[in-house]
């Protein structure tokens, strides 16, 4: 019996240590990373992909240890398009913003990640902020979306476009 406890309390101890190890390796591994994705399309099964893509990072890396931003300009902006604004603002093709995506949007954002938007878009399709975008605000917009994207990467962000 005690051979029994202690091969249980051993095996226990080594368990322990081996999730420990690989939390830790994962930081150990990545570090803090500055990372920007690049969003100027409008199918929605890619955009779904990135969301995923972004999630699958922060679980990798831990939501502490990275600055993850999303730039959105052109078609991108249809990630946060509230589906009824299609009919007010015709340049868009499509309106991803359905109850999933706001759902994956949300959970992202508690977790840290920032959505920017490009304010060339934004007059050049006559998007309403505060009608035809989901979860969107005056802080979020930036000048330029490809100008953003630039000044990210001056700042050491790496670039991803999924």
């Amino acid at each position: 019996m005690k051979t029994l406890n202690k091969i249980l309390q051993f095996t226990l101890m080594a368990l322990i240590a081996s999730v420990s190890f690989s939390s830790m390796a994962a930081s150990d591994r990545y570090g803090k990373q500055q990372v920007v994705y690049h969003v100027n399309y409008d199918n929605a099964k890619k955009q779904a992909s990135a969301l995923r893509n972004i999630q699958n990072h922060i679980n990798a890396v831990g939501a502490e240890n990275v600055d993850i931003r999303v730039v959105m300009h052109g078609n991108g902006l249809s990630l946060i398009l509230k589906p009824d604004a299609l009919k007010e603002v015709p340049k868009f093709k499509a309106a991803n913003a359905n109850q999933v995506m706001t759902q994956k949007i949300d959970k992202l954002k508690l977790q840290g990640v920032s959505f920017n938007i490009c304010a060339n878009t934004v007059k050049g399709r006559n998007v309403n902020l505060d009608k035809h975008l989901y979860d969107a605000s005056s802080s979020d917009i930036v000048p330029s979306g490809v100008a953003e994207l630039a000044h990210l990467q001056g700042q050491g962000f790496s670039y991803v476009r999924p």
